[in-house]
């Protein structure tokens, strides 16, 4: 069956967000609920001489003011913290709290709060950061040492420490393969340029929000719209000396995440609701959200890339630097994977670093590294078919890696659809079709690792019959969905048979983050685990009803049925009820599963952006756009088509005009939707999908995760096409129109 003629499954929870039913946590009403209101540093470095709450206490409703001094779980000074204790390191960073009995009494009080702060040195630029006189932001036991790439599914490359460490790097990466030198100096033309793409605000429809409420035996319930519920639990029992079991974690709707709601908020939110003895809200305004959330960090790129005349790569030198803020970065490493493994390259040296800044501390945003990565390297090898007049697929297919090749990391590729999605995009109208004046078609090609974490869920059959499964990672984008469709096909019975439920901590089986395109990946093992688990309990206690062994026996339209024999039938509600009757026999129907999926099943992907532009403006539109996937085997069809739209438009945003610009004084000067140029529905035309289907050895049912890849390729996609278009090559995000004036070539 072709993937257009499966047949798709509508969202669990979709009826009830489209009729507004959906109580996310801003709804949340408890009794005796206070009020947060942050006060935020307005200067990018400095030394906390003061805070001054008298004035803010004075305000009626209001019912304390908290600073980092106030809070003695936290001991040492780091941009991190939930309240800044001595210093601040960036203008954004929570000095203090308001806890008041109304958001209005908050807000009223937080600008009455007096901070002293003694302003010092500061850096806002990589470049300037490591040098030799640079302002140094962080100190080294300022620097944490948890590394998130593992969170979002990166591979990690290996990290080579240099012995002459810059000022300001939090973390290096220094790979070699082969001799660079000679094999640039072979090559028949070399592209040698900069690349450089900017920060991006995560933009969700949700601000961060969480509630916290103490609990009568000193443990804490927390309701926020995380995607990692059980880090969140950890983190604060171990910050507040609770047991584990202490901290209930509820896991509310998600009002898009994109992996910047894994934590956040909540660890700050839990020592107020302990401090002040009542439940306690803290929900950022979009403009708190703008200057205090972590956003994507922005890179630079130095690439050299050579290759012969018939279009043999021949080796590649990279010099890269992030700007992870005012804090340790973890985006060096992700990168060199990528650079060095998704192309044959017989020679590359690969060096990175992440440098700190007296910035907002960056996160992870929708496949992390790959979208800067990939527009660095997909731009230079559209400027290398058009140096050699190659066609720019074609480029690709001579040289990208295939099943067997080495990976950046030494490791082998395994059985991935590299040259399938290639030989998609060539063929594909859109790219084929003839262009009119002023048209341009760009391409570009981007790849994710995909993460994997060990998962466990739960399964029974209720009285009516349906198939009831809990899981613990949060559906934010269908999975539930999706895990729905992976425990009726184990079961033996219809998706709509099938209920989904994402328990809290206290009840759910351990499992996965919702980030790294791993839910289905992860937990859909262990829910087919489960569900063929509760099967066979099932027909466990049919063998004896029916006296039939238990490989005759199936499963038809509710019921249990002998085969060749469908006179010969029980219900499956009869059977649940036999396992949960009074002084009953048989045993309940309870299974658990559980998976630590080993292997990885690498995703690539390939747009295709087709633009026309007008010389005399400098104006392009784009004028169609189509994304083709490597999705394994898609399990619901329609879902991951809105999955690729949306990482698609994601990506498009990036060109277009999606970038937190700060001033000489450390302030952001994009604070809100009319400066952040999110891109509009008039500027994005319809997107053609493609998914193309390479099993997984691995993944449950042959999937494969499909979250990640549609957000990395699009921002080189349509620079190249916008290069092609004006005869200008665009070589940093978002696109300067103005630039497309001086210097169109016509």
């Amino acid at each position: 069956m072709s993937v257009s003629a499966r047949a798709g499954r509508r969202r669990q929870e979709g009826s009830e967000k489209v009729r507004g039913l959906t109580r996310f946590t801003a709804d949340l009403e408890l009794p005796g609920l206070l009020h947060v209101r942050l006060v935020l540093s307005q200067v990018a470095s400095g030394r906390i001489r003061g805070v001054d709450t008298n004035a803010a206490r004075a305000i009626p409703g209001v019912v304390d003011v908290v600073t980092g001094a106030d809070l003695p779980e936290l001991k040492t000074s780091a941009p991190e913290l939930p309240l800044a204790t001595d210093r601040v390191f960036y203008t954004g960073q929570p000095v203090a709290a308001v806890i008041a009995d109304s958001e209005v009494a908050a807000a009223d009080a937080a600008q009455l709060v007096a901070v002293d702060i003694d302003e010092t040195g500061f850096v806002l630029d990589p470049t300037s950061a490591i040098g030799e006189n640079a302002a140094v932001v962080l100190e080294e036991d300022e620097v944490a040492s948890e590394d998130e790439a593992s969170l979002h599914g990166g591979s990690t490359a290996a990290e080579e420490e240099p012995a002459d460490r810059p000022r300001n790097v939090t973390g290096v990466v220094n790979l070699k393969r082969g001799d660079v030198e000679a094999a640039l100096k072979g090559a028949d033309f070399v592209v040698k340029a900069s690349y450089s793409i900017g920060r991006a605000h995560h933009s969700f429809m949700e601000p961060h929000i969480a509630v916290v409420r103490p609990e009568p035996d000193g443990g804490l319930t927390v309701w926020a719209p995380t995607q990692g519920p059980f880090v969140v639990r950890d983190d604060i029992a171990s910050l507040v000396g609770l047991a584990p079991h202490q901290v209930r974690v509820v896991p509310m709707p998600v009002g898009g995440g994109f992996g910047g709601k894994i934590e956040f908020l909540e660890p700050l939110v839990a020592l107020l609701a302990l401090r002040a003895g009542r439940p306690v809200r803290l929900a950022l305004s979009r403009s708190e959200e703008f200057v205090y959330g972590k956003p994507a960090p922005s890179a630079r790129f130095d690439l050299e890339l050579g290759a012969r005349r018939d279009g043999t790569l021949t080796g590649l030198r990279a010099n890269f630097q992030y700007d992870n803020g005012a804090g340790p970065g973890w985006h060096g490493g992700l990168t060199a994977s990528f650079l060095g493994g998704t192309y044959r390259l017989p020679a590359y040296e690969l060096r990175g670093m992440d440098v700190a800044t007296n910035k907002p501390p960056v996160d992870a945003y929708r496949a992390p590294a790959g979208t800067q990565a990939y527009f660095a390297l997909e731009t230079a090898m559209d400027e290398l078919a058009l140096a050699l007049d190659l066609d720019p697929v074609e480029l690709r297919l001579k040289n990208v890696s295939r099943e067997g090749d080495q990976t950046a990391d030494g490791q082998r590729w395994p059985r991935i659809a590299s040259v399938e999605v290639l030989e998609a995009a060539r063929n594909h109208p859109l790219y084929r079709s003839s262009l009119g004046e002023g048209e341009a078609v760009g391409v570009a090609l981007g790849s994710w690792g995909g993460a994997r974490t060990p998962s466990a869920a739960g399964c029974r059959v209720e009285p009516d019959g349906t198939v009831s499964v809990t899981v613990g990672s949060p559906d934010i984008s269908g999975t539930a969905t999706g895990l729905a469709i992976i425990a009726a096909e184990a079961f033996g019975v219809s998706p709509d048979k099938v209920r989904v439920d994402v328990a809290d901590t206290a009840a759910a089986p351990r499992s996965s983050t919702s980030s790294g395109s791993q839910v289905t990946y992860s937990v859909g093992p262990a829910v087919y685990e489960a569900a063929r688990e509760a099967r066979r309990q099932l027909l466990e206690i049919a063998t004896e009803e029916l006296e039939a062994a238990i490989e005759d026996l199936d499963i038809i339209d509710g019921k249990v049925a002998v085969r060749g024999a469908p006179s010969r039938s029980i219900e499956i509600t009869k059977l649940v009820s036999l396992s949960t009757e009074f002084m009953g026999r048989y045993r309940p129907i309870e299974a658990t599963g559980r998976a630590a999926v080993q292997s990885a099943s690498p995703m690539f992907t390939v747009h295709i952006a087709r633009v026309r532009f007008d010389g005399e403006t400098g104006a392009y539109r784009l004028t169609g756009y189509a994304a083709i996937q490597d999705v394994g085997r898609a399990i619901n069809p329609p879902e991951i088509e809105g999955q690729i739209h949306g990482g698609a438009v994601q990506a498009l945003g990036r060109a277009l005009g999606e970038a937190l610009v700060y001033d000489a004084g450390g302030q952001l000067r994009t604070a809100s939707f009319l400066d952040y140029e999110v891109p509009a529905a008039d500027q994005i035309p319809d997107i053609e999908v493609t998914m193309v289907e390479v099993p997984s050895p691995f993944g449950p049912l042959g999937a494969k995760g499909v979250g990640e890849p549609p957000a990395i390729p699009g921002t080189a996609a349509l620079a190249n096409a916008v290069s092609r278009a004006a005869g200008i090559r665009i070589r940093e995000v978002p696109i300067d129109r103005a630039l497309l004036v001086t210097n169109h070539v016509g």
